[in-house]
Order: structure tokens, then C-alpha cells, then sequence
């Protein structure tokens, strides 16, 4: 397995595991699937996308500012790990590469906002990784039940 940036011809694939991460309702804030011409004008407008390709993608990650202006040196992430692909550290190692990538584009800080508290395998991954937890939202992030529940801001200093 490698970790490369996106090609246009990875976009179907990539959709479709990013459009399973929002099915299941757990962990993305959207609530809309992407589509091919969604899924290129939202992969395009990243700073950059990386993904685990071996013989197909099996993950990807997302990387571009948190803020603005004078927050612009914070970086922001998501990643997303097909379900037939988990449970082979492929997302460590796609946020050990996300923390490299950030760097390279001068980015100071690599901030989570909004990590579900029952995610406990994120959570402890990026424990792992040294990511801090800056506290707790209360009812930070709506399940597709409708129940609310917290979630927990990391960051990293690059």
C-alpha cells in the first residue's frame, strides 16, 4: 500500500468511501453525498488529498486550513477508511501523512474539531500520535437518531 495525492481517475473511489463514512452517521458533520461533480469541486478545493491505494483506494484523508487570516497557519483534517479496510492501520498511517503534508504547506498546527467522544479508536489513535484534547462539547454532534452527543477537539503542534 502506498500514500499518494489524488489523481482524477481515483474520484469514484474516493467517493464512494467518503460517502460511507457519512452513511453510517457517526463521524462526518455532512449529511449530503457527494456526487461526481460535487465530489470533484470538494476534493479540488483542499489543500491537498492523499490516499491508501493498493490496487483500489482504501482510505483517504482531507487537509486544508481550520480558519482564516490570522488562524490560516492551523491546518484541518478528515480521513476516511473503507469498512472492508479497517482494522489495518491504514488510517495511522494516513494521519502520520496528513502531519507530514501539513508541514510541508507550512502549517504550524493540525486541529480536530469535532471527534465523537464514542470514537474511541480515533481518539485513541491520536492519543497515540501525541494530539492533546483541548476539552469537551456537550451535544457537539447530532447522530442520524437524532441523539446528541460530545465531542472532543485534538490538536497537534507541527
Amino acid at each position: 500500500m502506498i500514500i499518494r495525492e489524488f489523481e482524477k481517475e481515483d474520484l469514484s473511489e474516493m467517493i464512494s468511501v467518503w460517502n460511507e463514512i457519512v452513511n453510517e452517521g457517526n463521524a462526518f458533520p455532512q449529511e449530503e453525498f457527494l456526487t461526481l461533480n460535487t465530489g470533484s469541486d470538494f476534493f479540488n478545493s483542499q489543500s491537498y488529498v492523499g490516499v491508501a491505494y493498493d490496487e483500489r483506494i482504501l482510505g483517504l484523508y482531507i487537509l486544508h486550513p481550520n480558519n482564516v487570516g490570522r488562524c490560516g497557519h492551523i491546518a484541518n483534517a478528515s480521513y476516511a477508511v473503507s469498512s472492508d479496510a479497517r482494522g489495518k492501520h491504514i488510517g495511522e498511517k494516513l494521519v502520520l501523512d496528513s502531519i507530514e503534508k501539513a508541514k510541508q504547506l507550512d502549517f504550524l498546527i493540525l486541529q480536530f474539531n469535532a471527534v465523537v467522544e464514542d470514537n474511541l479508536s480515533a481518539r485513541h489513535l491520536y492519543e497515540k500520535l501525541g494530539f492533546r484534547q483541548l476539552g469537551t462539547i456537550p451535544k457537539g454532534f447530532r447522530l442520524d437518531d437524532g441523539e446528541f452527543v460530545n465531542i472532543c477537539p485534538y490538536y497537534i503542534e507541527l
